[in-house]
Formats: structure tokens, sequence, C-alpha cells
């Protein structure tokens, strides 16, 4: 299993939640028809906008599908926040059992 920082998380303004790995990339995640897309030019991996489910489990989930491919994606102090309101980054955090 490869371990990876994540280095910035962010709501963009279509409602989507983007993940970027410091160094990884997938891009055949699509493969796996969980709704988890690679964003090549943003380097992200990405949800559709929340419908059913909240911003945590959709963070869990890129998580989830991330570790299917073989790479462990982890919260750290240097991870960016990009418009994500504080309730909502808790919330993420919690996925994670970080507190960073």
């Amino acid at each position: 299993m490869r371990y990876d920082t994540i280095a910035e998380i962010e709501i963009d303004g279509e409602g989507r939640l983007h993940v970027v790995p410091e160094s990884h990339s997938f891009p055949h995640i699509y493969r796996e028809g969980v709704e988890v897309h690679w964003d090549e030019s943003r380097r992200s991996l990405y949800s559709p906008k929340p419908r059913e489910w909240s911003y945590a489990r959709w963070f869990s989930h890129i998580l989830g599908t991330a570790e299917y491919q073989g790479c462990t994606l982890q919260v750290a102090p240097s991870t960016k926040w990009l418009n994500i309101d504080p309730g909502t980054k808790a919330e993420l955090l919690q996925v994670t059992g970080s507190g960073a």
C-alpha cells in the first residue's frame, strides 16, 4: 500500500468535492464505476455535487476508492482547505480521525 498526503481539499463553484493528492494520480479511477472521477487539469479526485450523500460521506467514498486502487490518502497540517466552512471541515476531519 502506498501513502500520499492530501495537498488540498476544495468545494468548487459547482458544489463538487475535490481532493488533490500531493503526488499520486488516478487517471483510471473512473473504471471503478463509483462516481469518483479524476480531473487531470486540477490533479484532483472529485465527486458529483451531493444529492443524497453529505460531503463527509463523499470524502469517505473518495478516500476508500483511492485506497482500493492501492493508495491511502492522508490529511496533514499542510493540507489547504478551500471554500469549506468550519462545520464541513470538522465533519471531513472526523472521517479521517484526524485533528489536522
